[in-house]
């Protein structure tokens, strides 16, 4: 976007490249607005405006592998706010953690990846969560579905909380769909520490277009656990630590040897939470019309069911 003149005032012109997408926060302790702006290639600036007309470049921020639809934000680590830590977020989801004192962002992490889907981009948090809410809320276009037949093109995805949260790997984005899901609930069914044997399905007899399905599993002697949901298979291969789901993977370590799993299951998209949100994979899918019948599997030895929830 090329910006002109208003009002007498100099405001942000062409930078280099197709420069787009700004996101713009209030940022209290310099008290002054901060746009995050794609800028070319691999390439993103922040800058920063006491009136929203006249911009100064703050600092260059490089995020390789990722372009387009900047997201800046700041977040508590493991809830506490002295412990708060800044996420630089691109398109495709790729972002790095660090600080930012109103001036320069300096990373203190490689670029990392939370978002793993074969869907997900151009994802957006809101600003301005009342104080007594106090999450960060985010939103991701579901770039790329098809919807044959249908009177609409493209999705948004399921509003996610965000969190930082120190892990052995050091400080890593979590996503997590939102509590308010459960307000939508209808008939429950629930297990508890429960064997889960190869070639038997506790979900026999569950019919339905629309899950939310909640799994914590201990792995114990299995090779492999997963679902099936209207003819989608979910995987997690043990020995590889990594789920997989239409045509996609990401790895995901278990804790004291088990391993959680959210799965949101709508009638175009298929959205999987892995150990409470460590890792997410955000897809549209097209469900076989004529099943309706969710399962569950292990495969290679007997794991067990600390609780399941559908």
């Amino acid at each position: 976007r090329t910006w002109t003149k208003y009002e007498g005032n100099p405001v942000l012109g062409h930078i280099v490249g197709s420069n787009r997408d700004p996101k713009v926060i209030w940022h209290a302790p310099t008290e002054k607005w901060v746009m995050a702006l794609y800028l070319d290639k691999n390439d993103f600036a922040l800058f920063g405006s006491a009136n929203l007309k006249a911009w100064t470049r703050l600092c260059d921020i490089h995020l390789p592998g990722a372009s387009e639809c900047p997201d800046v934000f700041e977040l508590p680590v493991d809830g506490d706010a002295g412990k708060a830590r800044w996420v630089f977020w691109g398109g495709n989801g790729k972002h790095r953690i660090g600080t930012f004192d109103g001036r320069n962002f300096t990373a203190e992490s490689d670029v990392l990846q939370t978002e793993y889907g074969a869907n997900c981009y151009a994802a957006q948090t809101w600003s301005d969560i009342p104080p007594s809410d106090g999450r960060r809320l985010q939103l991701t276009w579901m770039s790329g579905g098809k919807y044959p037949g249908m009177p609409f093109n493209q999705q948004m995805s399921f509003p996610c909380e965000l969190t930082l949260r120190t892990t052995p790997e050091g400080i890593r984005l979590f996503r997590q769909p939102v509590k308010e899901i459960e307000t939508i609930h209808q008939k429950a069914n629930s297990w508890n520490n429960q064997p889960l044997k190869p070639d038997e399905n506790l979900l026999n007899g569950i019919s339905g277009e629309l899950f939310d399905i909640r799994a914590e599993v201990e792995l114990g002697e299995a090779a492999e656990f997963g679902f099936t949901v209207r003819g989608e298979k979910i995987q997690y291969n043990v020995a590889d630590n990594q789920l997989s789901c239409l045509g996609k993977s990401a790895p995901l370590s278990p804790l004291h040897n088990r391993v959680k799993l959210q799965i949101l299951v709508e009638r175009t998209s298929l959205e999987v939470f892995g150990n409470d949100g460590r890792v997410s994979m955000t897809s549209c899918f097209l469900p076989a019309p004529e099943d309706r019948s969710p399962g569950i599997y292990a495969s290679g030895g007997e794991a067990t069911i600390i609780s399941l929830n559908v």
